[in-house]
């Protein structure tokens, strides 16, 4: 019975997976169940033991990084006050670097001049650089 062998061996690899989140066990968790299966067909060892390399080196060297580098990107999608971040909106009261308001998607938000020295006033279109807060930080378009 080496494929219930194999099959112990995949569940084993798939529960430390779900406790170390490495993605790495989870993949040879799979090479393991494919070489169940393998043994499961009455395949010799030394088969069994090829089918788990190669499923283990095709997975981690091809799979793992693919999944890897999409898992960590940043989110495709902004929300919130996030969303904000990179949009324009037109100065309604004087921004300096304490304070004043902008029109942005339809409501007043408080702003601050990301220059430090610059003073923005009513009626200049802004580019909002970041949110801090309930406080967008935005810089004048260079005309």
């Amino acid at each position: 019975m080496p494929w219930f062998v194999w099959l112990v061996l995949a569940v084993g690899l798939g529960v430390a997976e779900v406790f170390t989140l490495t993605l790495a066990l989870g993949l040879l968790a799979v090479a393991a169940l494919v070489a169940a299966i393998v043994a499961g067909v009455g395949a010799p060892l030394f088969i069994q033991l090829l089918a788990f390399t190669v499923t283990a080196a095709a997975t981690l060297l091809v799979v793992r990084p693919l999944a890897r580098r999409n898992l960590s990107g940043t989110p495709l999608v902004r929300d919130g006050s996030d969303a904000l971040v990179g949009r324009t909106g037109v100065v309604t009261q004087e921004v300096t670097a304490l304070r004043g308001l902008v029109r942005l998607s339809g409501e007043e938000w408080s702003a601050r001049a990301y220059d430090a020295s610059a003073v923005i006033p009513p009626g200049v279109t802004v580019d909002v650089i970041e949110i801090d807060g309930a406080t967008a930080i935005v810089h004048a378009w260079e005309a």
